[in-house]
């Protein structure tokens, strides 16, 4: 999967309001009502990465999960990465 140029990246990025281009991936951040809900939701969001053997750099702190993609093969942002959001965003949604 080859790397998307910036501008490209920032006109996909319309579609996806909570993210944003930083440090060379996609980032956002999603905050929960409880760690309860936030955990569950990373823990659907684990599923989604396994099916999609693609992984992100993610941290969670009490409610807050805050998630970094990018394609380390390509050393950038590639497609997989806007495919992983979207299912990220589903997941997200749900959970609200």
């Amino acid at each position: 999967m080859s790397k998307l140029s910036e501008d490209i990246i920032e006109k996909k990025l319309l579609h996806f309001p909570d993210w944003e281009f930083r440090d060379n991936t996609i980032y956002a951040e999603f905050e929960f009502e409880n760690f309860k809900d936030c955990f569950s939701a990373m823990s659907r969001i684990a599923f989604e990465c396994e099916a999609q053997n693609h992984h992100p750099e993610w941290t969670n702190v009490y409610n807050v999960l805050k998630i970094s993609l990018s394609t380390h093969d390509a050393d950038g942002v590639t497609q997989k990465d806007f495919d992983l959001a979207e299912a990220i965003e589903e997941i997200v949604e749900v959970q609200e």
